[in-house]
């Protein structure tokens, strides 16, 4: 299967941030097909029995969901919720236990209860709910057998994709339902290119978010090229609380603090205790922008021990106080 036109080798190598991920071998599929009538709240996580069909349990699984019709809202555990609308992708990098519904006050259901076979062999099913408003989901993975590799850490808990933003969202679309209704056993062609489109579309949302920031963009190439300072980055990423120094980090990855200091700062261009602090604020500006968790307990999530310390070094970086510049993006 060629390419889709939004996102070809071509211009995945003119842009340099992909160069790394199209070298990451993916499996996947779309093994399921979701029909929920308000008001329903479930919980999901992947599972072997989700990758059978299509490929034995690969060592790393990302979660997705597509919303093809409806809205619902999804939260991790530590997380606040987010809303995910008709044409939007949410992916799951690291295959967390999630909760998805139209109202997540209400008890989940575990949604091993609810999936039925599919009929002639076709991909399971899920019809549930009160009979409100109809949200349909496709529900798929992608496999792959490097769990050590420091990209996912870089990523957050969760990426959302519009699918409409793509130029090309009329073929996602129609390509992601024709697959749905053809898929059976006999029909692995189907199999082969949703997972493959899959994969084109994780591949768009993980660029569009390393993208973002230029420290992030020097932070994948560099972990990708040195295995020690792409460690340092997955402890940072993922203990991003922690009362991290250039000392501490360097003793976790078994250099001398000058040495860690000199090869980060070489790499990253910029040292390490400045990359964490710019990284705190990023996710704190993301917090902010997107929910309406109270400053002091952001401030606390991302390792401050104080709201003032936290202001003064968000205005430092954003110009305003976060409560100011929370107003401003809306929330």
């Amino acid at each position: 299967m060629a390419d889709p036109p939004f996102l070809t080798r071509r211009q995945a190598s003119m842009n340099g941030n992909l160069d790394l991920l199209l070298d990451i071998h993916f499996t996947g599929g779309v093994f399921l097909d979701a029909r929920f009538s308000a008001p329903w709240c479930i919980t999901a996580q992947v599972g072997p029995e989700d990758c059978a069909p299509f490929t034995p349990q690969p060592r790393h699984i990302i979660a997705y969901h597509l919303v093809t019709k409806g809205r619902m809202r999804l939260a991790l555990s530590n997380d606040e919720p987010i809303s995910v609308e008709t044409g939007q992708l949410v992916v799951i990098p690291k295959n967390d236990v999630h909760t998805i519904g139209s109202d997540l006050t209400l008890s989940p259901t575990d949604v091993t209860n609810l999936i039925e076979p599919g009929d002639n062999g076709g991909i399971a099913q899920i019809v549930h709910g009160g009979g409100g408003d109809w949200t349909h989901l496709l529900c798929g993975f992608l496999g792959n057998d490097q769990p050590g590799n420091a990209l996912f850490a870089l990523l957050p808990s969760v990426l959302k994709l519009d699918v409409t933003d793509v130029a090309t969202s009329a073929w996602i679309e129609s390509s992601f339902r024709f697959g749905a209704l053809t898929l059976s056993g006999q029909s692995s062609e189907s199999h082969r290119v949703l997972a493959r489109l899959s994969e084109l579309l994780f591949m768009d949302a993980v660029t569009r978010y390393i993208s973002a920031t230029q420290p992030r963009q020097l932070a994948w190439r560099a972990s990708q090229r040195d295995p020690i300072i792409g460690r340092a980055l997955g402890l940072i990423h993922g203990r991003i609380a922690e009362d991290w120094t250039t000392e501490r980090l360097a003793r976790e990855v078994g250099l001398s603090r000058s040495a860690f200091a000199d090869r980060f700062s070489r790499l990253i261009k910029v040292p390490p205790m400045a990359y964490l602090a710019s990284v705190r604020l990023e996710k704190a500006s993301v917090k902010l922008r997107e929910s309406a968790v109270p400053i002091p307990r952001i401030a606390s999530a991302i390792g401050y021990e104080s709201e003032a310390a936290f202001s003064r070094a968000f205005r430092r970086v954003y110009g305003v106080p976060p409560g100011t510049w929370r107003k401003q993006a809306g929330t």
